[in-house]
C-alpha cells in the first residue's frame, strides 16, 4: 500500500515536472512559428516592393509606356531607340533576374508564387531574345516609330494644363532627334542583312508623307492631322485667346521645324533602303533565320511547339472548318461548290455596306448594336468583369492604308481613356457585314476588352504583371470569345455564323502561311494563292494579311494556338465537373490572374476542377 502511494506521489511529481517542459516546448513552437510567418510577411512585402521598384526602372526607359500607363511626368521626351539603350536595358532585366532569385520561392504564397514565375518568364524571354534585337523591323505598314509617335501624340498625350501643351509642343520640337536614331538603326540592320522587303517601303514612305501633309505644310487647305489634334486639345484650356493664339504659333513652328525635318530625313533613308531591298518575304533569308523564327513561334505561342508541328495542326483545321461551313451551305439552300460559296459571299451586294461615310456610320452603328446585345447576355456567363467602358472608332484616316483590319486599344490605367475597338473602314468591301458580329465579340466583349481591361484592373497584382503580354493567351481568348458567343445563343443569322467560321478559318489558315512563308520558304505569292484557294476573303484583304505575316513572324500563329487551349481545357473541365462545371466559374479562372502563358493557364484550370471535385 505504501509502496504503491509512493510510486502515485512519483508519477504526480514526474507529470508535475513534464509540465513546465511540454508549454516550454509548445511556447518555443509557438515563436518560431510566430517568426516564421513574420519572415515570409515580410519577404512578400519586399517582393512587392521589388516588383514595383522593377516596374517603375523599366518605365523609366520608356516615357511613352510610362504616359500610357498613367506617368506623365516625361510627357515631353521620346524614349531612345539606340544601341546603347538596348544594351542598358539589357543589362537592367539580368540584375532583376538575378534579384529575383534572392527571394525563397518555395515560401512565397501562391499568388506570389504566380507573380515570381510570370517575372522570371518575361524577364528571361526578354533577355533570349535579345540575341535577335536587330531582327524586327522598327518600321513596317503594319506598326512603327513613324506612325507610332502621331498616334501616341493623339490618342495618349492629355493636353489639361499649359504645361502639358508646352510638352507636346517639345515633342513636336524634337521629332528629328528621334528621326535620326531611327534613321541610323535602319542603317546599321540593313547592313547586317536584316532589311524590310520591298513591298513595305510604298506603305511606310506614304505613311510617313501623310503625317507631313496639310496646313501648316502646304496650301491644301485640310488641316493637318497632329496641327488640329493640337488645335482641338487646348481649345479646351481655361485660358485667353491669346495664349491659345501663342500656342498654336509654337506648335507651327514646331511641326515646320523638327518634325518635317525629322520625316523628311526618314523618308530620304526609307527611299535609298528601297533601292536595295529584295523580294525575299520569310524570316529564313536572315543569317540564323530558323533559329530566330523557332525563338519567336516559343514567344508568341508559349508553347515548344515546332513549325512542322503548327503547319499540321493549321491543315487539320482547315480541312475541318471546310466541312462545317459546308453544313452551312446546306443550310442557307446554296447550290454549288464550297469555292463557289466563297466566290459568293466575297462579292454579293447584300454582305457589304456602301463605301461611303454613311455607309460607314452604319457599320459602327450595328457594331454598337451587337455589343448593346452582348452586354445584356453577360452576366448568365461572366462574373468577372472589367468597369473601363468601350469604345467603337474608325480607323483614323492617316493611317487607314496601312493600319490591320480591327484591333483593340487598352484603356488608361487611370480611367482617362476607354478601351477602344478599331475598325479600319478605308474600304467597306473589306469589311463584310456577315464577319462583323464575330469581329465584335472578338476585339470588344467579351474578348480583348474583357480581358485585357480586366488584367490591368486586378487588384494587389503588380503592374507589371497586369500589363504583361503572352500573346497566345490573349489572342487565343479572343478568338475564343468568338465561338463563345455562338455558345450564349448568338449567331442566329447562319450568314453571321458562317461569318464566325470564316474568321475561325482563317487562323487556322495563318498558321499555315505563316509557317510556309518562313520556314517552307514560300514566296508571298504562294502564300497569297492559299489564302485564296481556302477562304472567302476578298484578295485586298488576304494581300494585306500575308503582308502582315511577312513582317511579324510567328505572331500570326498565337490566335489557333491559344483558342485550341482554352477549348481543350474547357471540354477538359465540363468532362471531369459534369452538371458541375460553372461557366462563370470556368472563365473567372481563366481571366483572374491575367495573361498567363498555356502551361500556367492549364495549371491553373485543373486546379479549379480539383478544387471542385474535392468539395463535392
Amino acid at each position: 500500500m505504501l509502496r504503491q502511494t509512493v510510486s502515485s506521489i512519483a508519477l504526480l511529481l514526474a507529470l508535475a515536472a513534464c509540465e513546465p517542459a511540454n508549454e516550454a516546448k509548445q511556447n518555443e513552437q509557438k515563436a518560431f512559428g510566430q517568426e516564421a510567418q513574420v519572415a515570409k510577411e515580410q519577404q512578400a512585402e519586399k517582393l512587392a516592393q521589388f516588383f514595383e521598384t522593377a516596374m517603375n526602372e523599366r518605365l523609366a526607359l520608356n516615357p511613352l509606356q510610362a504616359e500610357r500607363l498613367g506617368d506623365r511626368s516625361r510627357n515631353d521626351e521620346w524614349p531612345d531607340v539606340s544601341d546603347a539603350a538596348d544594351d542598358k536595358e539589357l543589362q537592367l532585366y539580368k540584375d532583376q533576374l538575378a534579384t529575383l532569385h534572392g527571394f525563397d520561392f518555395d515560401t512565397l504564397s501562391d499568388k506570389d508564387k504566380l507573380s515570381y514565375r510570370i517575372f522570371e518568364l518575361t524577364a528571361q524571354r526578354h533577355i533570349d531574345s535579345d540575341k535577335w534585337r536587330d531582327y524586327g523591323y522598327p518600321v513596317n505598314q503594319m506598326f512603327g516609330w513613324h506612325a507610332g509617335v502621331a498616334t501616341h501624340l493623339m490618342n495618349v498625350h492629355r493636353i489639361d494644363s499649359v504645361k502639358d501643351a508646352e510638352a507636346y509642343i517639345t515633342r513636336l520640337e524634337t521629332m528629328n532627334g528621334m528621326m535620326q536614331q531611327l534613321s541610323d538603326e535602319l542603317q546599321q540592320r540593313a547592313d547586317k542583312g536584316i532589311q524590310a522587303p520591298k513591298f513595305v517601303y510604298p506603305y511606310v514612305i506614304q505613311s510617313s508623307r501623310n503625317i507631313i501633309s496639310g496646313v501648316p505644310f502646304d496650301d491644301s487647305g485640310e488641316e493637318n492631322v497632329l496641327f488640329a489634334d493640337f488645335k482641338k486639345k487646348i481649345e479646351k484650356l481655361e485660358i485667353s485667346d491669346d495664349e491659345k493664339a501663342d500656342l498654336t504659333e509654337r506648335a507651327k513652328a514646331a511641326l515646320l521645324g523638327g518634325t518635317k525635318s525629322g520625316y523628311e530625313l526618314l523618308i530620304t533613308k526609307l527611299e535609298e533602303l528601297q533601292a536595295t531591298a529584295t523580294t525575299d518575304d520569310g524570316a529564313w533569308k536572315f543569317p540564323d533565320g530558323d533559329a530566330f523564327y523557332a525563338q519567336a513561334l516559343k514567344n508568341t505561342t508559349t508553347t515548344d511547339m515546332t513549325a512542322d508541328e503548327i503547319h499540321q495542326v493549321g491543315l487539320d483545321n482547315v480541312a475541318r472548318i471546310h466541312e462545317e461551313m459546308k453544313a452551312i451551305m446546306e443550310q442557307v439552300g446554296f447550290k454549288g461548290t464550297l469555292q463557289e460559296f466563297f466566290e459568293f459571299t466575297r462579292t454579293d451586294d447584300q454582305f457589304f455596306l456602301p463605301n461611303t461615310e454613311e455607309g460607314k456610320a452604319e457599320y459602327l452603328k450595328m457594331a454598337n448594336n451587337y455589343i448593346t446585345a452582348m452586354r445584356a447576355k453577360v452576366p448568365e456567363f461572366f462574373a468577372l468583369t472589367p468597369k473601363a467602358p468601350l469604345d467603337v472608332r474608325a480607323v483614323e484616316k492617316f493611317r487607314e492604308e496601312s493600319a490591320g483590319k480591327a484591333f483593340y486599344q487598352r484603356p488608361a490605367l487611370d480611367g482617362s481613356r476607354p478601351g477602344i475597338f478599331y475598325a479600319n473602314l478605308r474600304d467597306t468591301r473589306f469589311m463584310p457585314t456577315y464577319q462583323l458580329e464575330a469581329l465584335v465579340y472578338h476585339e470588344g466583349i467579351p474578348g480583348h476588352h474583357f480581358q485585357i481591361a480586366l488584367t490591368q484592373e486586378l487588384d494587389g497584382v503588380p503592374l507589371f504583371q497586369r500589363t504583361a503580354r503572352f500573346t497566345a493567351f490573349t489572342e487565343g481568348w479572343g478568338l475564343y470569345s468568338e465561338e463563345l458567343g455562338k455558345d450564349m445563343g448568338f449567331y442566329q443569322d447562319p450568314y453571321s455564323d458562317f461569318g464566325r467560321l470564316a474568321m475561325e478559318l482563317w487562323r487556322a489558315c495563318r498558321l499555315v502561311v505563316d509557317t510556309g512563308l518562313h520556314s517552307k520558304k514560300w514566296t508571298r505569292e504562294e502564300a497569297i494563292q492559299y489564302l485564296k484557294d481556302n477562304t472567302p476573303n476578298p484578295e485586298g484583304d488576304i494581300v494585306a494579311a500575308i503582308e502582315r505575316y511577312v513582317v511579324m513572324p510567328g505572331q500570326a500563329t498565337a490566335y489557333m494556338v491559344g483558342k485550341l487551349k482554352i477549348m481543350e481545357l474547357r471540354q477538359m473541365a465540363m468532362d471531369q465537373l459534369g452538371d458541375k462545371f460553372d461557366w462563370k466559374g470556368f472563365h473567372r479562372v481563366v481571366l483572374e490572374s491575367g495573361a498567363v502563358p498555356l502551361s500556367i493557364l492549364e495549371e491553373n484550370v485543373q486546379a479549379w476542377v480539383d478544387s471542385l471535385k474535392q468539395a463535392a
